[in-house]
This record gives structure tokens, C-alpha cells and sequence, in this order.
């Protein structure tokens, strides 16, 4: 009998113990509610150049023509970056979309490929040098190759999504578990951000984010094939545009949409009906999203 209500008594403490410490997984609930757009560059940052057009305009248009079609989703509260040519700090994206408590971040940017340089040989020429030095110096002639070194546009084209990379989890899960431990102090629970067991359970809820951003990111690219895009695939990204991925406190992506480089994509990029096809393809892919993530 005693046995029993010993038993009994462990496991009301141990039941005590788990509902007292809500984890990551029910503080954060999966939604869909609020979707941050960001159009890359603006205003002093001009990002690559096309023939006759820029990647700041280009992000600029297609980034509200995504949120015009994700603001038609029920329930779903867009914010954007910057709706003019203005210049924003990356870290300024960053902090407005983890103040916005966003559950989404898409970043629109072009691709650019530098010219390719070609080096050929147009023939033969003679060069002149001297061997020795003082009384023995003298003079000598040999032939060389000459060649000729001009540039072609590059043939990249296509689109790529990236997420960030995974060597970069560790600097995304501080972001993720700040925005875990500010939404648990509304609740009766305030976890320490210093707890080690803390730490854990966000770096897995940050593998989570990172299982998100793929699936999204996938999708996109599917969406763009659909279409009759050229797609180069979904990448991981610890460089130029990392800030934004890694801290942002939620799924993110950055897509490219295509190369400015390129004459034919730049056409695209730049045409209206290009626009928002590819505003289309990626607002069908975060339908898509919300469908295979469950989210409300």
C-alpha cells in the first residue's frame, strides 16, 4: 500500500514538473499569421546591374506583387522592408522582422554572373631582351604568342532559393531562443536564455526553422519549374545575405529570382507579366507550405 502511494505521489511530481516547464514546442505554435516581405537593396544600394535595368527596382516591384497576392490569404498580415527606393541596413530587416514576431520571411533579390574572359591566341610576334650585363650585355630577339583577351556575357540564368547554411544554426538558435523566451514570459513560465537545457531546446526548435526554410525553399523552385523557369536549385548561403537568414527569428529565404546578367532573364525580371508570374510561383509555394507544415 505504501508502495502505491509512493508511486503515486513520484509521478504527480514528475507530471508537476513537466507542465511547470513549457518547452519551446508549446510556447511557439505553428502559424501563419504575419509574412515578411523584403525587396533586397533600395535607394544607395543598387545591388547588380543588368543592360539598362537595376536589382534594387526589380526586388522593389516584384516584392509588392508578392504581397499583394500573400495578403489575399486569410488571417495573413504582410510587412514589408521598404515599399520606395530607400536604403535599408540589413540589421534593420533583421530586428523589424523579429519585432514583428513574423512567422515568415521571404527576401526577393537577382542574380548576377560576371562576363566571362577569354584569352586566345591571334599568333606569333618578336620580343626583344638582354642577357648579361655591362661589356657582356647583349641584345637578343625571340618569338612569342600574342594574344588577343576579350569578354562574353555570361550564360547563367535560372533561379536559386537559398537558406541559410548550416554551420550558421549555432548564431540563428540565439535569435530563436530570444524570441522563444520573450513569448514565454506572456505565459506563467520564464525560462533562463542561460540554461544549457534551454540552449538545447532551442537549437531544436532552430532545426525545425531550418527544415521549414527548406521545404519552402523547395517549393519555390518547384513552382518555378512549373512555370517553365530554369531552376538551379535550392542552396545554402554563408555570405553575401547571410545576416538576414541567420538573424531573423523564424523560416527565412532569400530568392533569386533570376540573372540581370542575363539579357533574357533581364527581360523577364523587368516585364510585367514576368513579375508576377514569378510573384505568383512563389505565393503558390508558400500555399503550399501552409498545407504541409499544418499551420493556422
Amino acid at each position: 500500500m505504501l508502495k502505491t502511494i509512493l508511486r503515486g505521489l513520484t509521478i504527480c511530481v514528475i507530471v508537476t514538473a513537466l507542465t511547470a516547464y513549457q518547452t519551446p514546442e508549446t510556447v511557439q505554435k505553428p502559424t501563419l499569421k504575419t509574412i515578411i516581405v523584403d525587396a533586397g537593396h533600395g535607394g544607395k544600394a543598387i545591388g547588380a546591374r543588368g543592360k539598362y535595368s537595376t536589382e534594387k527596382a526589380v526586388c522593389l516591384a516584384i516584392a509588392l506583387k508578392l504581397g499583394k497576392l500573400l495578403s489575399q490569404m486569410p488571417g495573413v498580415k504582410v510587412v514589408y522592408t521598404r515599399t520606395t527606393d530607400v536604403f535599408v541596413d540589413n540589421r534593420y530587416r533583421a530586428t523589424m522582422a523579429n519585432e514583428h514576431k513574423g512567422d515568415l520571411y521571404i527576401s526577393i533579390h537577382a542574380n548576377s554572373a560576371p562576363p566571362i574572359t577569354t584569352r586566345k591566341k591571334v599568333g606569333t610576334k618578336k620580343e626583344v631582351y638582354y642577357t648579361g650585363k655591362g661589356k657582356n650585355r647583349k641584345k637578343k630577339t625571340r618569338i612569342v604568342p600574342r594574344y588577343k583577351v576579350y569578354s562574353s556575357p555570361n550564360p547563367a540564368h535560372g533561379t536559386e532559393t537559398y537558406i541559410w547554411a548550416a554551420d550558421r544554426t549555432g548564431a540563428k538558435g540565439e535569435y530563436v531562443g530570444e524570441r522563444v523566451s520573450e513569448e514565454a514570459e506572456h505565459g506563467e513560465y520564464t525560462p533562463d536564455i542561460n540554461d544549457p537545457e534551454f540552449k538545447a531546446r532551442s537549437l531544436l526548435w532552430t532545426k525545425k526553422y531550418f527544415d521549414k526554410s527548406l521545404t519552402l525553399a523547395t517549393y519555390v523552385e518547384s513552382e518555378f519549374q512549373k512555370g517553365g523557369r530554369s531552376s538551379r536549385g535550392v542552396k545554402q548561403r554563408n555570405n553575401e545575405g547571410i545576416w538576414i537568414l541567420q538573424a531573423t527569428a523564424m523560416p527565412s529565404i532569400l530568392v533569386e529570382t533570376g540573372f540581370i546578367s542575363n539579357r533574357k532573364d533581364e527581360d523577364y525580371l523587368n516585364n510585367t507579366k514576368g513579375q508576377e508570374a514569378i510573384a505568383k510561383h512563389i505565393f503558390q509555394a508558400v500555399k503550399r507550405y501552409k498545407e504541409a507544415t499544418g499551420s493556422k
